[in-house]
């Protein structure tokens, strides 16, 4: 970048000028025989790759089926899981980040642990503390070693870190270890059920913030209150069955400073219901509620 002479500000400089290699008909390279493979990658994200150039880039996912957005070493956990399953190497193990257990570069460790002639993780932790010595940056990483076979593995987290980088304190447990390095049933293999084709539960929530009250405006609404003639249908909540006006608490309410408010339930009773026996709170959601939804409804279907 340059600055530009008028208005100062940083430009691309069509001086700066690098050169730029087309790899005509790429092929992956050779992975010699091995009986183990050990990489801790100096190059460890995509990113990481753009010194070797963008042909080069390019080049090397003209030649996998590793996904674009998976980390730049899965390239070579592929390759290396590839050498166990058919090249007769006998193990291998990875230094990586800790994001391979995302998305995309788990896909890459489900498609060799799914396979027939599949390979199993011996030992994992998922999650390790690591600083560079070259320029002091700290972050984290996970650890892999696998073989040929079904076979459970060793799973380590670590427990307490306090005394890192000399001391860690570790938590082992033993069994199968899945794509995304947990022990336990492989949520990563999911599928939705057919018999839930179809069928939508959002749950109780709220469809606007009109139902919503400070503790003052519920007070107000709950001054008069007409008691019907006959004894109201038993509602869940605290105070008596009549009852409309309850607590309010949403997940930030309960993770930070709770705004104290209050909310409107008038679940399981009709128009005339509210109306009758509590013309103060039917009258807020008509000035409140109704001309929100009356809008709603005229931009979804007008």
């Amino acid at each position: 970048m340059k600055e530009h002479p008028l208005t100062g500000k940083k430009v691309p400089d069509e001086t700066a000028r690098v050169e730029v290699y087309r790899y005509v008909k790429p092929r992956a390279a050779r992975v010699a025989s091995a009986d183990f493979i050990v990489e801790i990658p100096v190059h460890w994200r995509q990113g990481c790759a753009r010194p070797f150039g963008d042909g080069y880039f390019e080049a090397l996912f003209a030649t996998t089926d590793v996904p674009e957005s998976a980390d730049f070493v899965m390239h070579w956990w592929d390759k290396a899981a590839t050498a166990v399953r058919k090249a007769g190497a006998r193990r291998f193990g990875f230094v990586t980040t800790n994001s391979i257990t995302q998305v995309f570069s788990r896909r890459v460790i489900a498609k060799h642990l799914d396979a027939k002639d599949r390979v199993s993780l011996l030992f994992a932790i998922p999650n390790h503390p690591w600083v560079d010595e070259k320029d002091g940056a700290a972050v984290r990483i996970a650890m892999t070693v696998a073989a040929p076979g079904k076979a459970a593995g060793h799973h380590w987290s670590v427990a307490d870190e306090s005394g890192a980088p000399d001391h860690l304190v570790y938590t082992e447990r033993v069994g199968q270890i899945s794509a995304d390095l947990r022990l336990g049933a492989d949520l990563t293999a999911t599928v939705a059920l057919r018999a839930n084709d179809g069928l939508c539960s959002p749950g109780v929530k709220l469809h606007g913030d009109g139902f919503i009250v400070t503790p003052e405006v519920a007070a107000a609404l709950s001054e008069t209150r007409v008691v019907p003639p006959q004894p109201a249908p038993i509602r869940t909540g605290s105070g008596d069955s009549d009852d409309v006006i309850f607590d309010y608490r949403n997940g930030r309410d309960l993770a930070a400073r709770s705004r104290g408010v209050k909310v409107i339930d008038l679940f399981g009773l009709s128009e005339n219901e509210v109306r009758n026996r509590h013309p103060k709170v039917y009258q807020h959601l008509a000035n409140a509620v109704r001309p929100q939804r009356e809008g709603q409804v005229a931009k979804q279907y007008g």
